[in-house]
């Protein structure tokens, strides 16, 4: 008789014993998954976009702009006369980009008057336009306003939207630039960049023009 009962306590410590293993690998297999849940999360949104108001309406971008003193990624750009330019025709000079959605938007063609106006006491330095407008819009818009000190350049046949993460990935701009400007010093390297937060918004042309003193 007694050795009945301690073979059934025997079973009934190894049951508890077995219950609470199994409880504790399943709240430690439940923890370690949300962690890992929550680190690939974390990760993904690190390389993702980032986001900007249109009109005070959240609209996102395609990636992130290059940090100050990172080198400026690879990219092409399609001048005034259909020719296609790189990071490598701009080295040498000072480059200062304008990127924004499209010439024929008030913002944006405020911005092109004031940097042209700018420009003119810049020395060694070079203002790019840039937007997906086509090349003959761009120059019908500074050839009727008389700019000659900017010069444009479109991103419509080229990856500056996605090397420079300005792309717009939705919202009623989807498809062309968010507003941004970047400066970049003769080796191409970064000296300043603003993602402007609300796209109706002016840049900061002082801390453009500051980043080159």
């Amino acid at each position: 008789m007694a050795a009945k009962k301690k073979i059934a306590k025997k079973k009934t410590v190894k049951k508890v014993v077995k219950k609470a293993v199994k409880k504790t690998v399943k709240k430690v297999t439940k923890k370690t998954a949300k962690k890992s849940v929550k680190k690939v999360v974390k990760k993904t949104a690190s390389k993702g976009g980032s986001k900007v108001t249109l009109g005070g309406n959240p609209v996102s971008t395609s990636g992130k702009l290059p940090k100050k003193g990172a080198a400026a990624p690879s990219f092409t750009l399609t001048t005034g006369t259909l020719q296609e330019i790189s990071n490598k025709d701009l080295r040498g000079k000072r480059v200062i980009l304008n990127i924004f959605p499209s010439i024929d938007t008030p913002t944006c063609a405020t911005s092109t008057r004031t940097f042209n106006s700018l420009a003119s006491s810049l020395n060694n330095t070079e203002v790019y336009c840039v937007s997906a407008d086509l090349p003959f819009a761009q120059g019908r818009f500074c050839g009727s306003e008389g700019l000659a000190n900017v010069k444009t350049a479109s991103s419509f046949r080229s990856n500056f939207g996605k090397a420079f993460g300005v792309n717009l990935t939705d919202g009623v701009l989807k498809g062309i630039l968010a507003r941004a400007v970047v400066v970049l010093d003769e080796k191409g390297k970064v000296l300043h960049s603003e993602l402007v937060s609300e796209i109706a918004n002016e840049p900061n042309y002082e801390a453009a023009i500051n980043s080159l003193k």
